[in-house]
Order: structure tokens, then C-alpha cells, then sequence
């Protein structure tokens, strides 16, 4: 059995790199597309599940805004199991920031040049809020292409979708990029920021052990 994983927004699998999955599965990590000139979300997520080969069972795990995109990719391709770790489950989970984002339609007028390779770097210091602890912060953020960062942004701020009960939830209680308080997960990291999956990675693979096992 194929675990099909997506990494989060400019996020490469480092973040993931320290979790541990049942032995007995195989891990196709599928990397990030840059989204082609006005390329339309759904057309986006029609490229990426082109990686997904279901002519057999397969599971699909998303962190952040992958687990955003697992989630549509299983709309196309419906997998056997559905895992998303630091992400929602529907556009009744955001933040009222990123909600913010959606009425306003601010990421959609920002200038591409906001995302360059200088002021990316900038960004990510400001995202040093995700885990102002953790000294690696800036190797998980990988993908700093400007218009693949403006891109994602704006996605997220405008995602709409209906929840999924089945989809199986793990959140940190600490996350302030989807906080859980708007979101009620299957499972809680205590004490994990958005970073969770690497800082927490022994309760986070002790779940996902449960969660992989469990054939119901």
C-alpha cells in the first residue's frame, strides 16, 4: 500500500522527514507543481493527482495547505484513508485572519514582487510565529518561487469545501496558522505550533502508527 504525501505551503519534506510510518507501506512523496499563469485551482490540483496512481488502493496525507490539497485530490482519486496534520478540513475552520484574506481579496492584489527571493526570506522571519523556538524554522521552507508563494496564498484564502467526517484530523493545540479552536480533530499535539511534525514527531508517528493500522 502507497501513502501519497504533500508537504506544506514552500515547504519541502523536511518538516516531515523525522516521522515514522508503518514498515510495511510505501511513502511516494509528491513534490510541489508551480502553477502555471492564472492556472485555475482545480486544474492545479488535476496536475498533482496525475502522480496519484489509483488503479490500486492508496492513502493520501497532507500537512498544512497539502492537506488542502490531498483533500481535492481525493475528490478526483478517492483514497482509502485520508490524514491531514496542521490543516482544516473546510473553509468553516479558518481564521478569522485568512478570513480576512477571503472578504478583502488582499492576496489577490498584492504584487508578485512582494514574494521574491528577498522579501520571502523577510516573510519568513515573520513566520518565525509558527515556532519562535525552533532554530530550524527557515531550512523547512524551501520553495520560494514569487508567484507559486502568491499563488498558495491566495488559495488558501479562498478555499471553499464541504467537511469530509471521514477525513482524519491531527492538529496542534499552540497552532496559530489554524488555530484549534475553530477546528474540533480527531487528535491533539499538545504543545505543537504549525511546526508540530517535526518538533512533536514521536507523538505525531505514534498516532499515525494507530491511524495506518486501523484497516477499518
Amino acid at each position: 500500500m502507497k501513502i501519497y504525501i504533500v508537504s506544506g505551503l514552500g515547504a519541502d519534506f523536511k518538516v516531515l522527514e523525522r516521522l515514522e510510518f508503518p514498515k510495511h507501506y510505501e511513502l511516494v512523496f509528491i513534490d510541489w507543481l508551480i502553477p502555471e499563469k492564472n492556472e485555475p485551482f482545480n486544474a492545479y490540483v488535476k496536475r498533482m493527482a496525475e502522480k496519484v496512481d489509483d488503479s490500486e488502493p492508496f492513502y493520501l496525507l497532507g500537512y498544512s495547505f497539502g492537506g488542502i490539497i490531498v483533500q481535492e485530490i481525493n475528490q478526483l482519486k478517492p483514497a482509502e484513508k485520508v490524514v491531514i496534520l496542521g490543516s482544516i478540513k473546510s473553509d468553516k475552520e479558518k481564521s478569522r485572519f485568512i478570513k480576512t484574506g477571503e472578504v478583502t481579496k488582499i492576496p489577490r492584489i498584492l504584487p508578485v514582487g512582494l514574494f521574491n527571493e528577498r522579501a520571502a526570506n523577510v516573510y519568513a522571519v515573520v513566520r518565525k510565529l509558527f515556532d519562535p523556538k525552533n532554530p530550524r524554522l527557515l531550512q523547512y521552507f524551501r520553495v520560494k518561487d514569487p508567484y507559486y508563494l502568491k499563488w498558495s496564498v491566495e488559495k488558501v484564502a479562498e478555499w471553499k469545501f464541504e467537511e469530509n467526517p471521514n477525513v482524519i484530523q491531527i492538529l496542534g493545540d499552540k497552532d496559530i496558522v489554524f488555530p484549534i479552536r475553530y477546528s474540533k480533530p480527531d487528535y491533539t499535539i499538545k504543545g505543537g505550533t504549525h511546526l508540530f511534525p517535526a518538533t512533536k514527531y514521536k507523538e505525531v508517528s505514534k498516532i499515525l502508527n494507530t491511524v495506518f493500522n486501523d484497516e477499518k
